[in-house]
């Protein structure tokens, strides 16, 4: 089957209750309840290593931005079996503060960002107050120490983490936002995290609120189509239906397993 792999989503916090303008830049008119917003940090796993795609928030950002945590990420990779010190590499999807927290509690990784997110992170548009609100300067900061302690990978556009997963820089909701292509036994499967927060951001083509260019969004869509090459094949960064068509995959944290088929299917 050449280079596959394993991806398992693992769900650490849940935002509870929405809007429906909380979840599109323009709501459909006639809806009246939204769905929740669900927290996940990927576990691609396959040919003796595994790599970690984002890795959440802690209890500290969690009680800063009024968000309940269910679980540190770190403490259910563990309950997972996987050590935290055995990561050795990390795809930091973008830098906001649910995607980039607990970057001291992964001693042997190595990050790989995309440049222009380093450079979005640290530049000009942060003096913005609504562009700089998603991110935390902890978190930031930390990256910035990584990348003098020579411990980042940086991508420009396409690259590759290992054979057959890659990383494809797509913006929009973040300027050097990347998504991820894992191939699996079902086929190229692409973690789309903040390009498509829901299902329905992709499918209606209605951006969620946070975006930094909506062009760059719109094309990033087409893009994770392109990729996947058909739409049971991507998974969005924050969308509850994940949990609920995806089989489990353990009984002792809330994970889900991605490379096997969902028992619903969005193929028109």
């Amino acid at each position: 089957m050449g280079n596959v792999y394993e991806i398992y989503a693992l769900r650490y916090a849940t935002m509870s209750p929405r809007t429906p303008h909380m979840n599109f830049l323009v709501p459909d008119p006639h809806d009246s309840a939204a769905q929740d917003l669900d927290y996940f940090v990927w576990l691609i796993r396959g040919h003796g290593r595994d790599i970690l795609v984002d890795t959440g928030f802690n209890a500290e950002e969690a009680s800063a931005r009024a968000r309940k945590l269910t679980l540190n990420p770190v403490d259910a990779l563990e309950r997972f079996g996987v050590a935290a010190s055995g990561i050795r590499d990390i795809i930091v999807t973008h830098l906001h503060y649910d995607h980039a927290g607990n970057l001291d509690r992964f001693p042997n990784a190595r990050f790989h960002l995309q440049e222009r997110e380093m450079a979005y992170a640290t530049g000009r548009c942060m003096c913005n107050g609504l562009l700089r609100h998603p991110f935390s300067v902890e978190h930031v900061t930390l990256m910035v120490r990584h990348v003098y302690g020579e411990r980042v990978t940086f991508h420009s556009g396409d690259g590759e983490v290992a054979p057959g997963v890659t990383v494809h820089r797509v913006g929009g909701h973040s300027d050097g936002l990347q998504v991820v292509k894992v191939e699996t036994a079902r086929g190229p499967v692409v973690l789309a995290s903040d390009a498509a927060h829901y299902y329905a951001n992709l499918q209606r083509r209605s951006p969620f609120p946070i975006v930094y260019n909506v062009g760059d969004m719109a094309a990033g869509w087409e893009t994770i189509e392109r990729l996947a090459g058909h739409p049971d094949r991507f998974i969005p960064g924050h969308d509850p239906i994940v949990t609920e068509i995806y089989p489990p995959a353990s009984d002792k944290v809330d994970a889900w397993a991605l490379h096997l088929p969902p028992t619903r299917s969005f193929a028109k």
